[in-house]
């Protein structure tokens, strides 16, 4: 038996249950903007089928992949779960999106699968545009179908918030098994970025030295420093010339600011980074788990290294566009150690911004973090306070009631943090886990198409947000259109508050009822419905702006 359906980007396709069928075959969006649908099929045989592809479409840049499912042992933590999961069962899920490169491929034998097809209107291309989609069988025709779209003559605005995805070097040399820094691992490490520059992502974790996160105390990651240093005769001198590398991709891959490594220890900045540096010729691991964070040594480090980093910064980078992380989520028994960091690298990043995780909000009325970034289901207390430049982040912790993209959960839960964002003026997100191909602690190295939850650590979805393809490239995720998606809907209701105001966008956003992070419509319908919305009443104020009415 084979059939075929079209279905929409939020739908995720199980072999044993038929998707909804996708109705709305005509949708509207701007230029260059990115749209995903699917295509479903249902194939139970066990003669295996190949099938070739053809697409039409005039003036439409077209990327077709095959939805592949992936294996989840902790798809949802067994006690710290709600509703508005799919399953919380372990089992197969459908997450990467697996380019498809000759226009055909090998049918999935095990029930309905999905062909995942992105559409992308050129810069120049406006009006109504057909798209066509055959399925052949060499010259039998099995399967046709057409997608009207009306692409607005406009671009939406450029992205303002500013998107961090935790972005870990190391383990691309790992997973590839390549030397840190060869070139080989520049290869991987530009095509990581370009990706998630193409998807949102303007913000990148500089490993100026090995980033101390989810490392088990006493252990370590793999050693990824962008900045050479020696130490001779009491004097510490510095090489940028790695750190210049990077910094050149990142300025080629529409990332626009600079996120520095923790200078100390996450959970409690006890202790320091490890940070590698030639004395006599011979590299030796000077500072790390057996070097606390206030010694005099390290003090004396940071007094040499602070001024000609940050000169470098200034130099090679806009200064207001680099943020320096201290340590992650300071508790209330780390605020003394804490404060203590603080009190040692301030006199050095005073022309920088300075942010780190921080959920409570008593912490910052104290003063502890000025800029914090603050935890999705903790965020209340600093939204009422009307702090400025609000940051948010979620990760493992934020399974119940809020946004968030584990692979278990519908992708509408995902998509929908664009109205809080807009609702609540977020200035940035935070998410820890772009390629975090390690295990727990970071007690290994793990293959994350076999293992997709750190070895049971975190719900599968958490720590990673692309799989590492051949030749050293990022393949993306169904999590990863779904959330760049969210960001392309956050821009949209940016530009309408522009040309309408924040009120006649809320009015449409909250049609429904209130909206906050924790209470949200769950339907995809919703939000396909918003956005077409919002899109017409774009293309009415233009419109009237445009005629001088």
């Amino acid at each position: 038996m084979l059939q075929f359906q079209l279905t929409d980007s939020l739908e995720k396709v199980f072999p044993k249950k038929q998707p909804r069928v996708w109705e709305k075959k005509r949708i509207s969006l701007f230029q260059r903007e990115q749209y995903s649908f699917q295509m479903a099929y249902q194939y139970e045989d066990a003669e295996a089928k190949v099938v070739q592809l053809q697409v039409e479409a005039g003036g439409v840049d077209i990327t077709l992949s095959q939805v592949k499912k992936v294996p989840s042992e902790l798809p949802a933590y067994p006690d710290r779960h709600d509703d508005n999961y799919l399953s919380i069962e372990p089992g197969l899920y459908p997450d990467l999106l697996e380019p498809i490169t000759d226009n055909q491929i090998d049918l999935e034998t095990d029930g309905w699968n999905a062909i995942w097809v992105d559409i992308q209107p050129e810069q120049q291309t406006s009006g109504n545009q057909s798209i066509k989609l055959k399925v052949l069988d060499g010259t039998d025709l099995l399967y046709e179908a057409e997608v009207d779209i009306l692409v607005h003559p406009y671009e939406l605005p450029k992205q303002t918030l500013i998107h961090t995805e935790w972005f870990h070097a190391d383990c691309l040399a790992d997973y590839y098994q390549v030397d840190v820094f060869s070139e080989k691992h520049w290869e991987a490490i530009e095509k990581f970025i370009q990706t998630a520059g193409e998807n949102g992502t303007n913000m990148i974790l500089t490993p100026i030295f090995t980033p101390p996160l989810d490392t088990e105390v006493g252990g370590e990651r793999t050693t990824i420093q962008l900045v050479q240093m020696e130490y001779e005769n009491g004097t510490y001198t510095f090489d940028f010339s790695l750190l210049k590398r990077w910094i050149e991709i990142c300025d080629r891959h529409q990332i626009e600011y600079l996120e520095i490594a923790h200078l100390f220890t996450q959970w409690g900045a006890e202790f320091t980074p490890k940070i590698v540096v030639k004395e006599d010729g011979t590299l030796t691991k000077k500072f790390g788990w057996h070097v606390k964070a206030d010694s005099e040594e390290y003090r004396e480090f940071l007094h040499a290294f602070l001024p000609e980093l940050t000169a470098f910064l200034k130099e090679n980078w806009q200064q207001d566009k680099v943020y320096f992380h201290i340590s992650d989520e300071p508790g209330e028994a780390h605020l003394s150690m804490y404060a203590k960091a603080k009190e040692i690298v301030t006199p050095y990043l005073k022309d920088f911004h300075v942010l780190d995780a921080l959920s409570n909000y008593q912490f910052y009325e104290q003063g502890v973090v000025a800029r914090p970034v603050v935890a999705s289901n903790h965020i209340e207390p600093f939204i009422e306070h009307q702090v400025p430049g609000l940051w948010t982040y979620y990760c493992c912790s934020q399974n119940i009631d809020v946004s968030n993209r584990f692979m278990a959960m519908p992708s509408a839960r995902n998509r929908v943090i664009a109205t809080q964002l807009f609702k609540y003026d977020i200035e940035g997100f935070l998410q820890w886990g772009y390629n975090f191909y390690n295990s727990q602690f970071s007690k290994k190295a793990i293959n994350p198409y076999e293992v997709t939850d750190a070895g049971k650590g975190f719900p599968s979805g958490d720590a990673f947000l692309v799989y590492p393809g051949e030749n050293g490239e990022a393949y993306p995720s169904i999590r990863l259109r779904v959330f760049y998606q969210a960001l392309q809907d956050l821009r949209a209701f940016n530009w309408l508050a522009e040309l309408e105001g924040k009120e006649e966008v809320l009015r449409k956003i909250e049609k429904q009822g209130e909206i906050s992070f924790k209470k949200y419509p769950q339907e995809s319908s919703y939000l396909f419905d918003l956005r077409e919305e919002v899109n017409q009443a774009i293309g009415k104020a233009l419109n009237r702006v445009e005629n001088g009415s």
